[in-house]
């Protein structure tokens, strides 16, 4: 009996040591084919290549809706008219980008300048938990403004998105360096 017990008390002593933690759970891992693009040909001052996948609506002359149907996200892009008020619509769009810093955790803009076909403008990617993860706007100055957003059908959680999120932006870097005025 004190063997019996004296091999318990050693089985114990011995089994004791560091604390399992649980594993955390499994996150989907989301892949998407690489993307091929065609040109949008529109009746609108304006080109650019759009990806195969994407689903093209157009709401108002100029104004399309780029849809994701696989990633439940969408482009919208809005085209206006430069009529002396370039400063007001380069205003507008910075502060649209600029209402979500408030659930951001960043926002990193990058100019965009292409002097030979006249296209400058800027890509803002939104970091964190806001309702837009990507804004753009591309202009020649004196004619013609395009102003993008992305947006997810979704309650904006980041670490969700992410794959689909950077899948379109780059999306969005293509139509920004495609952009051609006619």
């Amino acid at each position: 009996m004190k063997k019996a017990l004296l091999g318990i008390g050693f089985f114990l002593l011995v089994s004791c040591g560091e604390e399992s933690t649980p594993k955390p759970n499994a996150q989907l891992r989301l892949e998407y084919p690489n993307a091929t693009y065609g040109e949008l040909n529109s009746d609108c001052s304006f080109n650019f290549m759009v990806n195969d996948l994407a689903k093209i609506k157009s709401k108002q002359p100029c104004t399309f809706e780029i849809n994701y149907p696989k990633m439940k996200g969408t482009i919208y892009i809005t085209y206006k008219n430069v009529n002396n008020n370039i400063d007001s619509l380069l205003r507008d769009a910075q502060k649209l980008t600029y209402d979500h810093v408030v659930k951001a955790d960043e926002i990193i803009t990058q100019p965009y300048i292409n002097k030979e076909r006249k296209v400058y403008g800027m890509f803002s990617e939104v970091g964190g938990n806001a309702a837009t993860n990507a804004q753009f706007y591309v202009t020649d100055s004196t004619k013609n403004f395009i102003y993008g957003s992305m947006y997810f059908y979704a309650k904006p959680n980041f670490d969700s998105i992410l794959p689909a999120a950077s899948y379109i932006k780059d999306d969005i870097r293509k139509i920004i360096e495609t952009v051609e005025w006619k």
